[in-house]
């Protein structure tokens, strides 16, 4: 069921760009409106979730640990997995940042027949997670050229590497196949992984259904339907100026394609694709472990409060305890 109603919703917000742009003349709403929101969403809505994971209470060291900590100076220590210092734990992030680290070193546990647990390496998921946010980068950074005038040299590097085997006219780029492909192996990891569909939510299925909307109607523009680049090009360079020209025309792909983008942009921040901001204020990653080495206090402890220990509740509750056979510190 939820992978239905996400596939109904996505087909929901196609049916409003159909209504708007093919029946209704708003073709100013779905080109200027809808995207000036969305960036405000988007913006507001990222600042407000760090500010408020930035506000929230850190009383003690909290770090996830993958190796052995600092110890005794005849052990060895894993000081990318179990950072003591600043600077391991900023190697750690830049690990799991850019390679994923930990998801690298994820693992499937497997029940066998004969009661023996068994664990396997989940690569594929690794691949397939490092394939999709590196695709998914490279295709943002190649959108740069609509924004840009001149486009900057390292954007146009960077597609020419990213279409250099040259298939077709015009070039098939590979982050875009590599970007389908990639989330559609997670949907169907969803799909057909017991446990990893039972604890799929809609919120999960959403935005992969949004992303690969946004793939193909990438990919059939670019591809099988004329799109006008230069009417395109005004349009986003007119965004950024504030002086939008709605390209007369269009194509209905074209506005899907940006409508599906602006869809995701606001939904963004209220998601768990905010883990990409996330991960940075995160305790279980940007915290050192040095807990041995120096002692670390609740900041808001009170001090001058009148405690009440073990000792006193028990002499107030002794007789109590003893009647229904508790066992109790003093006789």
């Amino acid at each position: 069921m939820n992978v239905l109603f996400s596939l109904i919703a996505v087909g929901v917000l196609y049916l409003l760009v159909v209504l708007g742009v093919g029946v209704l003349p708003l073709k100013p709403v779905f080109g200027v409106v809808i995207p000036y929101i969305a960036l405000v969403v988007f913006v507001v809505g990222f600042i407000w979730r760090i500010v408020i994971w930035a506000k929230s209470p850190v009383p003690f060291r909290i770090p996830t640990t993958s190796g052995q900590q600092k110890s005794l100076p005849w052990i060895k220590q894993s000081k990318f997995d179990n950072p003591n210092t600043t600077g391991g734990v900023i190697v750690r992030m830049l690990l799991e940042v850019l390679t994923f680290r930990s998801l690298f070193k994820n693992t499937r546990a497997t029940l066998l027949e004969d009661k023996r647990l068994v664990y396997a390496w989940t690569g594929w998921l690794w691949i397939a997670a490092l394939a999709f946010h590196y695709s998914f980068l490279t295709v943002v950074i190649r959108h740069l050229r609509l924004f840009a005038e001149p486009v900057p040299q390292w954007v146009l590097w960077m597609q020419n590497l990213d279409g250099f085997l040259q298939v077709g006219a015009p070039t098939l780029f590979m982050s875009s196949i590599i970007l389908l492909a990639s989330v559609t192996f997670l949907f169907l990891r969803r799909i057909f992984v017991g446990n990893v569909r039972y604890i799929s939510l809609m919120s999960d299925y959403f935005p992969l259904f949004l992303i690969i909307g946004i793939a193909i109607t990438g990919i059939v523009m670019r591809h099988y339907v004329k799109v006008d680049v230069i009417a395109i090009k005004e349009l986003a360079h007119g965004l950024l100026v504030f002086s939008p020209v709605i390209p007369e025309n269009a194509s209905l792909w074209f506005y899907t394609h940006l409508f599906f983008v602006c869809v995701l942009m606001m939904y963004f921040p209220f998601s768990k694709l905010m883990h990409m901001g996330g991960v940075f204020m995160s305790p279980t990653r940007n915290l050192a472990n040095n807990s041995r080495a120096k002692r670390h206090i609740n900041p808001w402890n009170p001090t001058d409060l009148d405690i009440h220990t073990y000792e006193h509740w028990e002499d107030e509750f002794r007789e109590k305890m003893k009647a229904v056979g508790l066992p109790t510190d003093k006789d």
